[in-house]
């Protein structure tokens, strides 16, 4: 290994923190930001266009300053963004769009979950029972008891048993 690569390898940092999540620093900034809930690759290639930030650089690589951009980035992005690109709009409280990743976003979802629970609303009732919520179909798939399909092997070894018993 030549010192420029070991030097290289030095600079890198293989885990950058933002908000409450790990984020891959050996992977470009456009795919380690979508490794993070509540942003996908869309809203990744926004937020380092917004944080003025080269999408195919080495996450690791960055400087503290441009690392500190894309935080300021992410926090502030609703407010960067059109009301459609975000994944609160309208919340049912507030009323307010916001645009939640990480561990927000997971508590979020659990409690609208459990509101639809507590309403006995539809979907409240299909998540309650386990089954399928956005339409799908249920008369195939979904099964959570096991396959029910006939098996031949069981019933020819069970008849020849029996037959045997018989003599």
């Amino acid at each position: 290994m030549s010192e420029q690569e070991q030097q290289e390898d030095e600079d890198l940092r293989y885990f950058v923190r933002i908000g409450q999540t790990d984020l891959d620093g050996t992977k470009t900034v456009e795919r380690s930001l979508s490794g993070m809930a509540g942003i996908g690759r869309r809203a990744a290639r926004v937020v380092a266009q917004e944080a003025d930030v080269d999408r195919t650089a080495t996450l690791g690589r960055l400087d503290d300053d441009e690392i500190d951009r894309i935080v300021d980035a992410v926090e502030n992005f609703e407010e960067e963004v059109p009301d459609w690109l975000t994944n609160r709009r309208r919340e049912f409280y507030s009323g307010e769009t916001t645009h939640e990743t990480g561990n927000d976003l997971e508590m979020s979802r659990r409690h609208d979950i459990n509101r639809m629970k507590m309403i006995r609303s539809y979907r409240g009732v299909r998540h309650q029972r386990g089954q399928k919520v956005r339409g799908q179909r249920t008369q195939s798939t979904g099964r959570s008891e096991g396959t029910v399909g006939v098996k031949v092997e069981e019933i020819r070894e069970e008849m020849e048993e029996g037959e045997g018993e018989d003599e």
